[in-house]
């Protein structure tokens, strides 16, 4: 039984369906549900889920409280969908809740140290150049598409020290048949066991079946010839736990890879299409990125000691990252009664924290919607709320790959940047998909015009 208290009276109140509440409206558009709890006023909203209280919150201060100060309290709302195909995934980061995240990450967490994650810059920017020399001029190419190849590539490289690039296509599409089918039972009324053999059940093991071939197949070479290639695999299979001297499974090995890899790849292209949505619909900081790029490499490929002196192209990647971010909703589950914001939240509430609406409130970001990536010049961020931008969430469930991914992002836009532009096709609609990351909805096309202005590589 969850307890029930009294909601007070001076929070917002979203009314919704008898019964249902808003878990229609959050399951079948939830960038509408978002931005209406947004406009209903206030830093927290109550709403109902079911019978289960809900709560949005869209200040930096009470984000600050859910993720950091609370978060042994609270858990990542995943309990919440046992029946999602997520779960094929395996219980890595993603989807593991407070004991087993703790264990695992701190696991991890030798992986993305610094060390290891400057030495893939030379892979990102490698894979970037070869991608767009595929790339004719006039060409009409769906960028979003390009870019989930390009980061499934770098990834595939940095994690396993496998060339992923012919087999990109068909795992790309077994990682959206996962998310896809996430979303769609998530808006079903009706859930239907994943056991059952329905056609989209057939289709969502047949997924599993091409990424477990794929991940168990790269394990068992590994294992078997002990090689460390200095990879994030060599990383994973070497590590050992300093509590109890245990090593990972291949299961576990499998789950925490396969994580990485949907992760690794998906927010990261997502990010980079919307970049170049973003610079396409605003020529003059397209224009101004272009400059600073041409005028740091001087036509020769970037590496890491590059992106000091490329400031304007992170300040765009950041403004993208704030309107478009991939992360755009973090939910968690009320596993302890808590005070938040001076009133009491009983177990089992799940709290809502949207990155997309906190990152367009007014006082924070004034013209939100509008894009300037002035807003990163560091003297103007330093002065935002410390929890107001939150694109890679935040507290011990902050992604552990921010950093890989901010590298990878910043390296991947200069190396573009100075070889092709990217111009919209006109007449395409372009629209968001909010699946588990924020996507671009059938994809975004666009022409390529090959630089010929930019200094010979």
């Amino acid at each position: 039984m969850m307890a029930t208290v009294p909601v007070p009276t001076s929070i917002p109140h979203l009314h919704g369906l008898p019964f249902l509440g808003a878990a229609l409206a959050l399951r079948h558009d939830r960038l509408a549900f978002l931005r209406r709890a947004s406009r209903a006023g206030g830093e927290i909203v109550h709403f109902r889920l079911g019978p289960r209280e809900g709560y949005f919150v869209n200040s930096s201060d009470l984000a600050q409280e859910v993720l950091v100060a609370h978060a042994p309290a609270v858990e990542k709302a995943f309990r919440l969908l046992r029946g999602s195909p997520l779960y094929l995934l395996g219980n890595g980061l993603l989807t593991s809740m407070n004991a087993s995240h703790k264990r695992q990450r701190k696991l991890i967490a030798p992986a993305f140290q610094p060390r290891h994650i400057v030495a893939y810059a030379g892979c990102m920017t490698s894979y970037a150049e070869q991608i767009q020399a595929l790339w004719a001029d006039g060409a009409t190419i769906d960028v979003a598409h390009e870019m989930r190849r390009l980061t499934l590539w770098i990834v595939g490289k940095t994690l396993f020290d496998a060339d992923v690039l012919a087999q990109a296509d068909d795992v790309g599409a077994a990682l959206t048949t996962v998310m896809r089918d996430s979303n769609a039972r998530r808006r079903a009324l009706v859930h239907v066991p994943a056991t059952w053999p329905t056609p989209r059940n057939r289709r969502l093991r047949a997924a599993r079946a091409r990424l477990d071939a794929t991940v168990y197949r790269i394990i068992a070479a590994r294992r078997q010839s002990g090689e460390d290639r200095g990879d994030l695999l060599s990383v994973l299979l070497r590590t050992q736990d300093q509590d109890d001297g245990g090593f990972m499974t291949d299961q576990q090995v499998r789950d925490e890879a396969m994580t990485l890899f949907l992760a690794g790849h998906e927010t990261t292209a997502n990010a980079l299409s919307w970049t170049w949505y973003l610079l396409a619909q605003h020529p003059e900081e397209y224009a101004r990125m272009r400059a600073e790029v041409d005028l740091v490499l001087q036509g020769r490929t970037p590496t890491v000691a590059d992106l000091a002196h490329l400031p304007y192209t992170l300040q765009v990647l950041k403004e993208a990252l704030r309107l478009y971010p991939p992360a755009y909703i973090l939910l968690r589950y009320v596993a302890e009664p808590l005070t938040l914001g001076g009133h009491r939240l009983p177990q089992g509430a799940v709290v809502v924290i949207s990155p997309y609406t906190l990152h367009r409130r007014p006082d924070y970001f004034p013209e939100p919607e509008r894009f300037d990536p002035s807003r990163f010049v560091p003297e103007v961020e330093g002065r935002l709320p410390r929890y107001a931008y939150l694109p890679f969430g935040a507290g011990p469930r902050a992604c552990i790959g921010n950093h890989f991914a901010l590298m990878e992002a910043h390296l991947v836009l200069a190396t573009l940047a100075q070889r092709v532009t990217f111009e919209l096709v006109r007449g395409q609609r372009v629209a968001t998909e909010p699946l588990v990351t924020l996507r671009p909805k059938n994809g975004i096309r666009m022409i390529v015009r090959r630089r010929k202005d930019a200094a010979a590589a």
